[in-house]
């Protein structure tokens, strides 16, 4: 694999970056967008991607060590209204489809599915995938109208292999709605939370999102500051 070398303003640190972006796999070299106590962030110069540098990415038992702590529940009010940041957008979109029994996917559905329960009752057939909670990979060798992702595309190591996926999981006119926080700049960013979790390691922003809608021929809506609708042409 070859490497590019960057040396920051830090005494005796060298760190070494792969030359590929890991969502569009440009071979351009990265930018580099921030670096904090814990972790150096770059950037691609191709699809805008902000993402960490590979030797801070967590493992999987740091990964589900923090996803156990998680505690969303069906009877969350809360929640559901939270998750009804997506699920209000996606209603005219059921409207519009139900010429018959419309399928769903929630891939990261968490240990939880409220999301893939609450399009059920608005007649949405579901099913659920999770590498942690629910790895049932048959579900992944099917199409659906529409396919969700709730705060997990932030979590995706190497994006490229998901989105990929998602490209083949959602069928022609058919809906991949994705909530996760967005990018704005490296002034905010630098004071983010968002950025503080050790598992968020792929930070898109509505220009990554727009690059991919140009590229695998989607539509793209922003409707809510974290939720991206993108409508497959």
């Amino acid at each position: 694999m070859r490497t590019i070398t960057f040396f920051f303003f830090k005494p005796l640190i060298i760190v070494h970056f792969p030359m590929y972006c890991p969502l569009c796999k440009s071979a351009n070299a990265p930018s580099h967008y921030h670096s904090d106590k814990k972790r150096d962030y770059l950037q691609c110069n191709q699809c805008k991607l902000v993402y960490v540098s590979p030797e801070f990415l967590p493992s999987k038992e740091v990964e589900k060590q923090e996803y156990d702590l998680h505690e969303n529940s069906f009877e969350d009010e809360g929640y559901r209204k939270f998750l009804g940041k997506v699920l209000t957008p996606l209603t005219p979109f059921i409207k519009d489809m139900k010429f018959g029994e419309l399928r769903g996917l929630d891939f990261g559905c968490g240990p939880a599915p409220v999301l893939a329960s609450m399009l059920e009752e608005e007649g949405v057939r579901m099913n659920m995938y999770d590498p942690f909670y629910a790895h049932n990979l048959s579900v992944l060798e099917q199409s659906y109208d529409i396919v969700t992702c709730t705060e997990a595309i932030e979590h995706f190591h190497a994006p490229h292999v998901e989105w990929a996926l998602f490209n083949k999981l959602v069928a022609s006119g058919g809906v991949l709605a994705i909530m996760t926080k967005r990018v704005l700049d490296k002034a905010r960013f630098a004071n983010w939370h968002y950025k503080n979790d050790v598992t968020h390691v792929s930070f898109f922003s509505e220009a990554t999102f727009q690059y991919l809608a140009q590229r695998d021929g989607y539509d793209v809506t922003f409707p809510a500051s974290d939720v991206a609708l993108l409508r497959k042409r």
